[in-house]
């Protein structure tokens, strides 16, 4: 981590500008300008609320009653046009943030499906850590921290200006004496003086508060793996408990809370020592213009509302030019945003680079059936896991791949489906629709009809549905199709595998990858599933992966990873 602050702001600028550039561009500049307007209104009526400063405190020093309450029915102008135009400049720039924010979350959703990204991440989490947090948190907080901040450093500069005209004219000559008739003049000194104040503030809150980035930056990953773990365990619930596994699962949770607590007492150190900095500046800064515009006070060259004047211009300008000041905690939070979004659209864009480059396993589409020759299979660390794998899958021939653990019988399906970059190899893989059914079907949110016909390619009616319920011994169900449940929960392990089937049935894809996907069976459903794959009419190329030697009768083919050759199998 570390970006320099041309780095920093270059980051950012490239997150922030397709939004203002893309395709809402008109109405999220309309609501920028609306929000700019009202912006410069409330500056305008600050200007004016400083005008009134010396006019309410000259009446109350001249005991001018008339005058007194005329400029409090001035002030209740001001004071209700100010909450009017906050009101409506918050809730502008909400409605901006969340259209911005909508905005964004879509494209790096889609960018993250892309390619496989989010599987590619996966295996290696080392380069980018949770990217589900950075997607549903880091955009909330780039959308509203950018608006934050820029909004703020516009009124910034805007209030500076419209100010320091006012606090250079009130502040009039400070006449320094050097002696007899000696004297060192300084026009404007009061700008002078918040010009040093602001800068000197501004330098200390730098060089304390720095080290926050890094901070932010590892409490957001480490909140995120906090997270992460509890959702898993709410995922498994089922195998926790009946393993009894508490006790291990909270040692997992202790050990990553841990983390966040360790370093939140860095955080909180960190932002100690900043604050001890900051509310002694702001304290200070209410003093401070009495201090230095006290010399023409009692020397009578301004009046009580004068000086209550050049206070309030002061101020403006003190906070003008103290934004960095007041703003840091929220600086550094943005700074390890923009990091952690960089990092996570930078990693993105290299998996898109590499899955539009050469590919080391070349997967060629043409013809029918799987083919495989010469592939040799890495681990992500670069370690050879198997090599020179060959086989050979046809409509209406299947193929078992056995072998003992660890051997590459699961790394092999993925390297087919295109799903593992590591090794080697030339792959041919046939047209048409492939399926992959796990020992444990995916099984989305939703209802049964949208578990079964997943991912949704194809639309079947209700009637197609049932059939394929009913071919797979789960006509039960039929009439729980439209019921929205937690079906990887619900079902059985032999359940979901019987769904997966019914997937098969209902999308007849002509390709079909198993995975010990009739594992949780016994061996009459087993054979009856196999034997409803072998007699499809479509006759779909279909391979395996099994460890137990049953699986063989249902295959014309078995490749021994274990022994690293192809063999005829009587298939029954």
């Amino acid at each position: 981590m570390g970006l320099s602050k041309r780095g920093f702001l270059r980051a950012a600028w490239s997150l922030a500008w397709p939004y203002w550039m893309g395709d809402e561009k008109w109405s999220a500049r309309a609501l920028l300008a609306a929000v700019v307007a009202l912006n410069l209104t409330a500056v305008w009526l600050n200007v004016r609320l400083n005008t009134w400063n010396n006019d309410f405190y000259n009446a109350l020093q001249e005991y001018d009653w008339p005058n007194f309450w005329w400029q409090f029915a001035i002030f209740g102008m001001i004071a209700v046009a100010l909450i009017v135009v906050a009101v409506y400049q918050l809730y502008l720039r909400q409605i901006l943030q969340i259209r911005w924010r909508r905005w964004m979350t879509e494209r790096f959703l889609k960018s993250w499906l892309a390619d496989q990204a989010y599987y590619r991440m996966q295996l290696d989490q080392s380069a980018t850590d949770n990217p589900d947090q950075r997607i549903a948190d880091d955009l909330d907080r780039f959308t509203s921290i950018s608006l934050t901040l820029s909004i703020g450093l516009l009124n910034s500069v805007v209030t500076l200006f419209s100010f320091l005209f006012i606090l250079w004219i009130l502040s009039g000559v400070l006449s320094i004496p050097l002696g007899g008739d000696s004297h060192f003049d300084i026009p404007g000194y009061m700008v002078i003086a918040a010009l040093i104040y602001a800068a000197g503030g501004t330098w200390l809150t730098q060089r304390i508060g720095h080290p926050l980035v890094d901070l932010l930056f590892n409490q957001q990953r480490y909140e995120a793996d906090f997270r992460f773990s509890l959702v898993r365990l709410r995922e498994h619930a089922e195998s926790v408990a009946f393993y009894g596994g508490e006790s291990r699962e909270y040692d997992v949770f202790h050990n990553r809370f841990t983390h966040c607590v360790l370093n939140w007492w860095s955080v909180i150190r960190r932002r100690k020592k900043l604050t001890w900095l900051t509310s002694g500046y702001q304290q200070l800064a209410i003093v401070f213009p009495f201090i230095v515009a006290a010399p023409r006070y009692f020397a009578k060259e301004i009046q009580l509302g004068g000086l209550m004047q050049i206070s309030s211009a002061f101020g403006q300008v003190q906070d003008s030019l103290s934004f960095i000041v007041s703003s840091y905690t929220e600086i550094a939070e943005y700074q390890s945003v923009v990091e952690r979004l960089r990092g996570f659209r930078a990693r993105v864009a290299e998996i898109t680079a590499d899955r539009q480059g050469p590919q080391p396993i070349a997967i060629e589409r043409s013809g029918a059936g799987v083919e495989v020759s010469a592939l040799d299979l890495d681990l992500p660390d670069g370690r050879a896991l198997r090599q020179g794998i060959a086989l050979a899958a046809a409509p209406g021939s299947p193929v078992l791949v056995t072998g003992p653990s660890g051997s590459g019988k699961s790394t092999l399906l993925r390297a087919i489906a295109g799903l593992w970059p590591f090794g080697r190899g030339r792959i041919r893989v046939g047209g048409g629709h492939a399926l992959f059914l796990p020992q444990r079907p995916y099984l989305p949110l939703g209802t049964l009809a949208d578990a079964l016909k997943y991912p949704g390619n194809v639309r079947p009616d209700r009637e197609a549905m049932a059939n394929a319920l009913r071919t797979v011994g789960l006509g039960h169900f039929v009439e729980h199709l439209d019921e929205d449940s937690n079906w990887g929960q619900r079902l059985s392990g032999g359940e979901q595998q019987r769904l997966g089937f019914a997937r098969v049935m209902l999308l007849r894809p002509s390709i079909v990858f198993l995975d010990e996907a009739t594992s949780a069976l016994d061996e009459a459903g087993e054979t009856a599933l196999y034997r409803l794959l072998r007699e499809a009419e479509w006759q779909p190329t279909i391979i395996s992966v099994g460890h137990h030697g049953a699986l063989t009768r249902f295959h014309n083919s078995v490749v021994d990873l274990g022994r690293g050759k192809m063999s005829e199998a009587a298939a029954q």
